[in-house]
């Protein structure tokens, strides 16, 4: 249910909106810019706001080079100009195949404003991006655009702001990604300013380049313990995106947006009938806490996610580099490996990095042609054993990097590579490709046509191991301009790979988990967690990784190793079971008994879990995962079944009590994997309480709760 409506005649100049189970209040002054008053999962309480500084309310920041930016802001992005400049001139809202989509329209300067705000059905979360037009005769150099501003995040409630408020932040690197945190408003700096009610101080997660999830998710969030919600957002980005958390007129405000000039050396000159359109961004509250936002969040990703076999099939993927062939592929290799993997299960054997090369191959990455000396008969002839095999061959790339060694880079132009101040950047011996260039799409096409057409592969694992930083300044207002435009043609192209091959599976990976968003798993069906190589740390990684996804696009490493003992096995193989199996190792040299607990993990998977992932939610009865916690409990439900991961991780405690509070009544539970190994367990339905005694640390099961007949 939903409506726009003003408030009574005493307010003529504030307008609700109510839908899906958020509540939002905007307020349209005569003298000063559009006012969001409101954003929540409960309806507004006037008394909420400080009397008298709802002009600090803004619902949108802009910047232009040559304007005031009247604040004492410091790096802040408030007080804005011509922000402050813009007076609201109207509000459409229809109804689309999505839900009901609000149009607010803001005038001043020449400028056009327009914020979007994108519902959709019975989904308490916005997707919302800003649009500029220069309906003026100068040029505007834009410095910063907002896509949501929400001041007074912080304003229901009575307690201390340390005692009601948590701050989430998502941590993330190279094998230790989705470290999420949380913190009280003190610990980060954030506190009352009893004279004046601003702050200079400002919490600031963002990334600068192609790694968009190099240092932090671009997620984060909110929750108010007190009132008993929490706000969660997502910037919808690949290249360089931030948010800042501040006060400002005794007010907590939340600000997300993308590249910026001062963050990200971007800067955008809209000339007279040009149009801008900044980065979508994902919001939601909801009643809960960060779990609860998490699986709104995701709910809302299957929603706008391209429709594609590969998630609602779910195939078993093997892959040969990790803790295996790591880029060393050869035919003798291969073949064992592929008859391992056909043995065990696998539907799709992926050859990955090293194929193209005859020994080093980091720096002269390009051509992507198959070397003579790994495969003397051919590619063919392993991509063959594949599919005799009955399994989808996949290759491995690298489609926006060339190595300085290509022989390719020498003949290109300088334009087809980033460049700045004339030269061409290089991060670890590569270059950057600017898919604008048509040599660059041309080449790109070729190269996947090749694979999918000669070589037969349905399976690609595009990977991104580089980060050259701001972008480049060719064609280009700003280096982080240039960076933008390749970002939209880069997905234009990717777009176009889907149209021609609807069905071909392209993996997202970033070494690993640095380049996780939902602007590219809204294309792409599989998402690479981790290049970790720790089977017990992984666990830390894949337990939290349907926060940034859901889970049937979360593929997660089994790598056990010959001289891993029975128990460190099935921990590989539980940590795969509710997510998407990313089968490795040496399965040929493995003993029969570790083979054993593959294989039976693998059938379980395709007979009894699988088929339930795509429609199932993500619950964490203990909380979300941090690295160290001694005892993790990762699950999903849907309708009367859920099943539940449990490990025991570097702690004496062999027994751990796990709630199961969201579970609904009459389930019964059972081991589900592995069968042969101890476990004690007990269920009491009643208390909703699973009693787990695991008999060493670093063990883990893997249970399930059903109606029985």
């Amino acid at each position: 249910m939903s409506t726009v409506a003003p408030e009574p005649a005493v307010q003529p100049d504030r307008f609700k909106v109510a839908e899906n189970g958020l509540h939002a209040v905007f307020e349209a002054p005569s003298d000063g810019p559009l006012r969001l008053l409101h954003f929540a999962s409960r309806p507004f309480n006037p008394r909420d706001v400080t009397e008298g500084k709802e002009k600090w309310f803004r619902a949108l920041e802009l910047q232009a080079t040559g304007f005031n930016q009247n604040d004492h802001a410091g790096l802040k992005h408030t007080g804005t100009s011509p922000g402050d400049l813009l007076r609201f001139t109207g509000m459409e809202s229809e109804e689309d195949a999505l839900g009901r989509h609000l149009r607010i329209h803001q005038e001043g300067t020449g400028l056009k404003a327009t914020m979007h705000w994108q519902f959709f059905h019975d989904l308490p979360v916005i997707r919302a991006w800003t649009e500029l037009e220069n309906t003026g005769d100068t040029v505007f150099d834009l410095e910063h655009v907002s896509s949501f501003c929400l001041t007074g995040v912080e304003k229901e409630g009575v307690q201390p702001l340390n005692e009601r408020q948590r701050f989430h932040l998502c941590h993330n690197s190279w094998k230790r990604e989705l470290q999420w945190q949380q913190f009280k408003p003190a610990e980060l700096g954030i506190g009352p300013v009893p004279d004046s009610g601003f702050s200079s101080k400002r919490v600031n997660p963002g990334s600068l380049g192609g790694w968009c999830t190099g240092d932090y998710l671009a997620m984060g969030a909110l929750e108010n313990i007190e009132a008993g919600f929490t706000l969660a957002w997502e910037i919808e980005h690949i290249g360089s995106w931030g948010w800042e958390w501040s006060t400002i007129g005794f007010h907590q405000y939340l600000q997300l947006y993308g590249p910026s000039y001062n963050e990200h050396h971007w800067l955008r000159c809209l000339r007279p009938g040009e149009r801008f359109t900044s980065v979508p961004v994902s919001v939601t509250c909801v009643p809960g806490g960060l779990p609860e936002a998490s699986v709104a969040l995701d709910d809302y990703r299957r929603r706008i996610r391209r429709d594609n076999r590969d998630n609602r099939e779910l195939p078993v993927i093997f892959n040969d580099y990790m803790n295996c062939l790591l880029g060393d592929p050869t035919t003798e290799k291969l073949i064992p490996l592929i008859d391992a993997a056909a043995e065990a299960g696998c539907e799709y054997f992926v050859i990955d990095a090293g194929w193209y090369a005859d020994g080093k191959w980091w720096d002269g990455v390009g051509q992507w042609l198959p070397s003579q000396q790994r495969f003397p008969g051919g590619i063919e002839e392993p991509l063959e054993r594949i599919r005799q095999k009955g399994m989808v061959p996949g290759i491995w790339l690298e489609i926006e990097s060339m190595g300085i060694h290509c022989p390719l880079a020498s003949e290109w132009p300088d334009e087809c590579f980033f460049c700045r101040r004339g030269k061409r950047v290089i991060s670890h011996s590569r270059y950057h490709l600017d898919f604008r260039h048509p040599i660059v799409r041309a080449h790109a096409d070729a190269v996947v046509d090749r694979v999918v057409r000669e070589y037969g592969a349905g399976y690609i694992k595009m990977d991104f191991n580089i980060n050259l930083g701001a972008g480049t300044e060719v064609d280009a207002d700003s280096p982080g301009d240039g960076f933008e435009r390749h970002n939209a043609a880069y997905l234009e192209w990717l777009d176009a790979v889907f149209e021609r091959y609807p069905d071909l599976v392209i993996e997202n990976c970033g070494s690993g988990g640095l380049r996780m968003n939902t602007a590219l798993l809204s294309r792409h069906s599989v998402q690479s967690t981790s290049d970790c190589q720790e089977y017990d740390t992984y666990a830390y990684i894949a337990a939290a990784s349907p926060t940034i996804a859901p889970p049937e696009q979360q593929a997660v490493w089994s790598y056990p190793a010959a001289n891993s003992d029975l128990e460190e096995t099935a921990f590989n193989m539980v940590n795969t079971l509710l997510l998407r199996i990313h089968q490795s190792g040496h399965l040929n040299t493995l003993s029969q008994e570790q083979l054993a607990l593959i294989h039976e993990a693998i059938a379980l998977y395709k007979s009894a879990i699988r088929a339930s992932i795509p429609q199932a939610r993500p619950f964490w009865p203990m909380g979300i995962p941090r690295l160290g916690d001694p005892w993790l409990a990762f699950g999903l439900q849907t309708g009367d079944r859920a099943f539940l991961a449990v490990y025991r991780m570097d702690t004496v405690e062999a027994t751990c009590d796990i709630p199961l509070l969201n579970l609904p009544g009459g389930l019964s539970s059972d081991l589900l994997y592995p069968q042969s190994l101890p476990v004690a367990f007990n269920y009491d339905a009643g208390a909703q309480t699973l009693q787990v005694t695991l008999p060493r640390p670093y063990t883990a099961r893997l249970f399930r709760f059903e109606k029985r007949a």
